[in-house]
C-alpha cells in the first residue's frame, strides 16, 4: 500500500530525527533533557532550573518532542507517526495534522502533571504528540461496525471503546516494563493517555472544519 504523501508529517519527522542526530552525535542527550525535557515540578515552580538556559516551562511540551533516549525510542515513535500520520494528513490537510500534533503535545504533558505535579523527572520524547495522530488514524480508519447503545451514539460508542482500549494497552504496558528493560520501564504511560484522549476529542472538530463549506463567489 503507498502512503500518501504527508509533507506536514514528513517534516516534523525529519526534525526529529535531525534533533536527535545533534544531540546523540555531541553527547548532549542528558543535557537537552534537563534544560528541555517537561519537568512536572517546574509548572509550580519557575526557579527550578535557575540559572540555566533551560527552555521556558510552558514550550518545553513541544520542546521535550523533540529529544529522545536512544535509537529504540526515536525509531518506534517516527515509524509509527509516518505510518499513521501521513493517513491522518491526506484527510485532515497539513495546518490540521501539525494543530493535533501539537495539542496532542500539549494534552500529554497535561496528564502527566495532573498525575504527578511534584516530579523533577524529565519527560522526554514525541510519543504523546503522536498518542494523538494514532488517535485520529484509528477513529478515521477503523472498519470495526459499531451500534448505539440506548441514548449513546455509535460515534461516541466508538469513541469511548478506543479510549478504554488504549487506557488499558497502556496500563497494561506500564505493568509490564516498571523496572524492567532499561529505558522502557521509563514509559510516560500517563502522556501517552492524555495525547490519545486529545487527539478522541479534536478529531471530528477538525473534520468539520477541514470540510466546511465555503461561500460560493457571486458570478
Amino acid at each position: 500500500m503507498k502512503l500518501p504523501a504527508g509533507r506536514m508529517t514528513n517534516g516534523i519527522a525529519a526534525i526529529t530525527f535531525v534533533a536527535f542526530l545533534l544531540l546523540t552525535l555531541t553527547g548532549q542527550v542528558d543535557n537537552a533533557a534537563i534544560i528541555a525535557g517537561f519537568i512536572p515540578a517546574r509548572v509550580e515552580d519557575s526557579a527550578l532550573l535557575a540559572g540555566m538556559a533551560a527552555v521556558p516551562v510552558w514550550l518545553t511540551p513541544i520542546s521535550c518532542t523533540l529529544v529522545h533516549a536512544n535509537w529504540l525510542h526515536i525509531g518506534l515513535n517516527l515509524f509509527m507517526f509516518v505510518f499513521c500520520g501521513r493517513q491522518v494528513e491526506h484527510v485532515l490537510d497539513r495546518g490540521a495534522t501539525l494543530l493535533l500534533y501539537v495539542a496532542g503535545a500539549y494534552g500529554a504533558t497535561a496528564l502527566q502533571w495532573a498525575i504527578d505535579p511534584h516530579s523533577t523527572n524529565p519527560m522526554v520524547g514525541a510519543s504523546g504528540a503522536i498518542s494523538a495522530i494514532i488517535a485520529t488514524y484509528a477513529l478515521l480508519y477503523s472498519q470495526q461496525k459499531v451500534r448505539r447503545v440506548g441514548p449513546i451514539s455509535a460515534n461516541l460508542v466508538r469513541l469511548l471503546w478506543l479510549a478504554a482500549s488504549w487506557i488499558v494497552l497502556q496500563l497494561m504496558i506500564g505493568f509490564a516494563t516498571a523496572g524492567g528493560v532499561g529505558d522502557i520501564g521509563q514509559i510516560a504511560i500517563a502522556a501517552h493517555i492524555g495525547g490519545f484522549l486529545v487527539g478522541l476529542v479534536l478529531t471530528r472538530p477538525l473534520l468539520r472544519w477541514r470540510f466546511r463549506k465555503r461561500p460560493q463567489p457571486l458570478s
